[in-house]
């Protein structure tokens, strides 16, 4: 027979102008299913007030990410196992440093609005990207874009960032790991983000790296553009001597 836990749900609750607070549901679950199942049960036999995102079920919209237990995480690939024990407590909370639209979901538009100021579009004319027809699928030839792959855009960077927290002008992980990817293509893109709310801002702190779930690792990417901006202030130098 199949193990069988039972654990409760602290989730956020936030609706319009009412005070934020936590609901608590008791529920019976596998410790192999994921924290996402244990919110949809929620909201099919619990409460179908519950507000939360999701699409994909397995890692590649990014839409279900949320703060469990005080860490980011997307809810659809994280088992209930790696978060708690029988008889325990999962808290879920909408991610950090986004407007909350309702209880678990967020306004994701101030990550969309920096990756494209830094040209990294999330959809692109399939004529840019410059693939053979042969090799795309039957709804990318149809709607003539193309969905960029590596980040999925989920947020949870954002979330994570420290610096992001305290300074809303900062363009965030996100933003600079596109710029990154832009910038290997296009040398100029770079100067996009040179600039004090830019790669300048960051401390370095590698949370955004730490809770990636599509192994971007911004933080990486950030220190190399530092280095080649810099290296490209020192070539300018020597040039002009």
């Amino acid at each position: 027979m199949a193990q069988r836990w039972t654990i409760t749900y602290e989730v956020f609750r936030k609706k319009g102008s009412h005070p934020p607070h936590f609901d608590r549901f008791k529920l019976d679950v596998s410790p192999d299913e994921y924290v996402l199942d244990g919110i949809e049960r929620i909201w099919a036999f619990h409460d179908r007030s519950l507000v939360f995102s999701h699409a994909c079920h397995h890692s590649t919209c990014g839409a279900c990410g949320m703060r469990v237990n005080g860490l980011e995480k997307l809810t659809c690939i994280t088992p209930i196992h790696k978060v708690t024990r029988d008889g325990g407590v999962i808290r879920v909370e909408p991610l950090k440093n986004f407007p909350v639209i309702s209880d678990l979901s967020v306004d994701m538009s101030l990550l969309y609005q920096r990756m494209e100021m830094v040209g990294q579009r999330s959809v692109l004319p399939i004529e840019e990207e410059g693939i053979p027809d042969g090799l795309l699928y039957g709804k990318e030839q149809k709607s003539g874009h193309l969905r960029l792959a590596d980040c999925i855009e989920c947020g949870l960077c954002m979330s994570a960032c420290p610096i992001s927290a305290t300074t809303s002008s900062y363009l965030g992980p996100a933003a600079l790991a596109g710029a990154h990817q832009h910038s290997i293509a296009d040398p100029q893109a770079a100067s996009l983000v040179d600039h004090a709310d830019g790669v300048w801002r960051c401390h370095s702190a590698f949370e955004c790296t730490s809770v990636c779930p599509s192994n971007v690792n911004p933080g990486w990417r950030i220190m190399d553009l530092r280095k080649r901006l810099i290296s490209s202030r020192i070539l300018g130098i020597f040039r002009r001597l």
